[in-house]
Formats: structure tokens, sequence, C-alpha cells
């Protein structure tokens, strides 16, 4: 039996400049949501070819383990406080599997 869950995949474009910052708090933030109940894996990616283009895959339980994570304090903190003002863009795509 396949167990359903919500996968989340992120695209960060990160400021060049701001990129060795963004990847220490990324890595906060990797630490602090495995720790959420509903948190299935998170792992971030660096592109080869684009060192400034991330690739974060995130999966949680259901969609509302996504909607929990985006309410936590790391996440408000870290994520929204901290990482989102050091992109130039971000595309967040999210699927239900069944």
């Amino acid at each position: 039996m396949t167990q359903s869950y919500f996968q989340v995949i992120a695209h960060y474009h990160v400021q060049p400049e701001q990129l060795a910052t963004v990847l220490e708090l990324l890595a906060r933030l990797r630490t602090a949501s495995r720790e959420e109940p509903a948190d299935l894996s998170y792992d971030y990616f660096q592109n080869a070819d684009d060192p400034a283009h991330l690739v974060i895959l995130e999966r949680y339980t259901d969609a509302e383990g996504f909607t929990a994570h985006r309410e936590y304090e790391h996440f408000q903190m870290i994520g929204i406080g901290e990482i989102i003002l050091r992109l130039d863009r971000r595309q967040v795509d999210t699927y239900p599997v069944a």
C-alpha cells in the first residue's frame, strides 16, 4: 500500500550576494522543520549550472501539515523574516499525492 502525502516543490532564486547567508538560514530552517509532526521530509539542492537557484523539496502528511508549517515560529522568523527578503523571486508548487 502506498502512503499518500502532500508534496511541495519550491524554487528560490537568491540574490547572488546573499547566497551564503540563505544557505545557512535554509539549513537552520530544515533542521527545525524536520521536527514538525506532519513533516515527512525536507531537503534542498543547489542547481549545478546556477548556484543561486535553490530547489526545496518538502513532504507533509497532508495539506493541513503544510499549512501548519507556514504558521510555525521558525518558518515565520527564518523563512518569511530572513530568507524571502534575500530572494530575487520564488515559485512554490504543491501536489497532493495519493
